[in-house]
């Protein structure tokens, strides 16, 4: 399947998941979003691919040395550990951030 279908079908299911009030649910689809971009960007530029979840997708992609600080920020958001209340300690909107990223890495606008 199209890096974009899986990308935009992920977002999907966080908006529905948000608009009916599970912001956890939001977070997990935003962040399998995100590996998606994140497995395109090592495709196009030919880099060893992470074939695994995209929590080790965001972890590979945050330890490259020519990655921006701004991408080094924004993947830290995916990373993050939620708080006991089940929030981030983090005032951010992922799926947003997933869109920021698709344009920051392949210059890909995601709506």
């Amino acid at each position: 399947m199209d890096w974009k279908v899986q990308v935009k079908t992920e977002l999907d299911l966080a908006k529905a998941a948000r608009e009916a009030g599970n912001e956890g649910k939001a977070r997990v689809c935003a962040r399998r979003a995100a590996g998606y971009v994140i497995g395109e960007y090592l495709r196009q530029r030919e880099l060893p691919s992470v074939r695994s979840s995209a929590y080790a997708r965001l972890q590979y992609l945050r330890s490259l040395p020519n990655i921006s600080p701004q991408v080094r920020n924004v993947t830290d958001h995916f990373l993050v550990r939620i708080t006991p209340d089940h929030t981030l300690p983090v005032e951010v909107d992922l799926l947003s951030e997933v869109r920021w990223l698709a344009y920051e890495l392949l210059a890909d606008i995601i709506e």
